[in-house]
């Protein structure tokens, strides 16, 4: 590819082969496109089986479809029938995500999406790429209704949008742009394939390494460990004691620099590994301006500390725990919405807690326990009566830890790929379209 740095329609990035084709077109949507239509205002009725029926979930997060009887169909599309070779866009939510029909059987969509028919004048893969760019995503974003709930973008508005177009008419270089970006998509799917696979694994080691309600031992055992009886049941409460957390809020909280760094539970929910390394993760300082004086040397964490957030809006998040199993000899506090547990006699081994309060069974019990209505909570002395299960042996306890912190390292490094190839399409959808902007 050759680089083109001059203010004109034309993409910073160029195939070798039509750097001497000059400028880019631009046209409205509706100028390219023989028809623009959106999807059935009527709320559907669904069936057990029969046409799929496809809405912004569909194309966002490809749940399963929903279907709609044969009479219904019929009536959707009456005027407009999607059909292969045209795109779909979402035009309510996540707008602009787009997806080209590569199927043929027959479907009907929701008043939430709308299709492009495709057209002799553009090569569809390459207009769902166009549609994902940073010029385009801008544009569509300026001409939707962003006070509306959820956002919005009307047809008319979604008809005028702008788009380019190379000068080649036989639509060579924008073929030429769509299979390097759909060779990309599809190294991402695969990738994306791979990270979940991983994390089916993981999810299915938490629900066999440990015991299930009722059970005494787990469904899986390492062979060395096969004899080696029971495992050990206890009241948490028994086992760990809590320390006094502060409230500092995110406006307490920076990264710059300071003394004394602060778990916030946002970061509990949103980013910190199940066992937390304080040299791999980006924590705050509390801000320099705020006492820390009266904050007792017993309420700074310790390594073997368990870390709970103690409210959450989803009940599948309420008492997420991380396990603190390196801190360097830094300062560290936990703080708003948080519960700091202490083994009482480290009868635990660093690592095993963090997993422990990931299994199902103990998870389960903190969910019952939770208490609220639109935010849930647990406190202290509710958590404190759930039952956990230890094997006795701190060797067999480091085997489980070591065995599941093996796999997060390769969900880790498997997510730092994806995001890699996911900066990689980013970089090449700002130089593979022209970035001017013109009035």
């Amino acid at each position: 590819m050759s680089k083109n740095s001059e203010n004109k329609l034309v993409p910073n990035l160029r195939f070798p082969e039509f750097k001497n084709d000059g400028e880019w077109k631009e046209s409205l949507l509706n100028e390219v496109s023989p028809a623009i239509f959106d999807g059935t205002h009527q709320t559907p009725k669904y069936t057990e089986s029969g046409v799929p029926f496809f809405s912004v979930e569909n194309i966002i997060s490809r749940n399963k479809n929903k279907f709609i009887s044969k009479k219904d169909y019929l009536l959707a599309t009456s005027k407009n029938k999607p059909e292969k070779g045209d795109i779909i866009i979402t035009r309510i939510g996540n707008i602009g995500t787009s997806k080209v029909i590569d199927w043929d059987y027959e479907f009907s969509v929701y008043v939430t999406l709308a299709i492009v028919k495709k057209s002799s004048i553009f090569d569809s893969h390459y207009l769902h790429s166009y549609f994902q760019s940073s010029r385009y995503q801008k544009e569509i974003l300026s001409k939707s209704l962003l006070n509306a709930v959820p956002c919005k973008i009307n047809m008319d508005e979604l008809r005028k949008t702008k788009i380019l177009l190379p000068p080649d008419k036989e639509k060579a270089e924008q073929q030429k742009i769509a299979s390097c970006l759909s060779s990309l998509d599809e190294v991402i799917s695969a990738e994306s394939q791979k990270l979940e696979v991983l994390k089916d694994h993981k999810k299915g080691l938490l629900q066999n390494l440990f015991p299930k309600e009722g059970e005494t031992v787990p469904k899986f055992r390492f062979k060395e460990f096969e004899d080696s009886g029971e495992w050990v049941e206890k009241k948490l409460g028994e086992v760990y004691e809590f320390k006094v957390t502060n409230s500092f809020s995110r406006d307490c909280l920076q990264y710059e620099n300071g003394e004394v760094k602060n778990i916030h539970y946002g970061d509990i929910h949103t980013k910190f590994n199940t066992l937390f390394d304080i040299s791999k993760e980006n924590v705050p300082f509390i801000n320099s301006d705020i006492p820390i004086e009266k904050i007792k040397e017993e309420c700074y964490c310790r390594e073997g500390d368990v870390i709970f957030a103690d409210a959450s809006e989803d009940l599948n998040d309420v008492g997420k725990s991380i396990e603190v199993i390196k801190l360097d000899n830094k300062r560290l506090v936990s703080g708003l919405h948080t519960l700091l547990a202490r083994q009482r006699d480290y009868i635990l081994t660093i690592g095993f807690g963090g997993y422990l309060f990931k299994s199902d069974w103990i998870r389960k019990q903190i969910q019952r326990e939770a208490q609220g209505a639109k935010v849930l909570g647990i406190s202290a002395s509710r958590i404190s009566n759930i039952n956990i299960k230890f094997p006795k042996s701190n060797y067999e306890q480091q085997k489980i830890a070591s065995t599941l912190s093996s796999i997060d390292d390769l969900i880790n490094a498997q997510n730092q790929k994806l995001e890699a190839l996911q900066l990689h399409k980013k970089g090449l959808l700002q130089g593979m379209f022209p970035n001017t902007l013109t009035n």
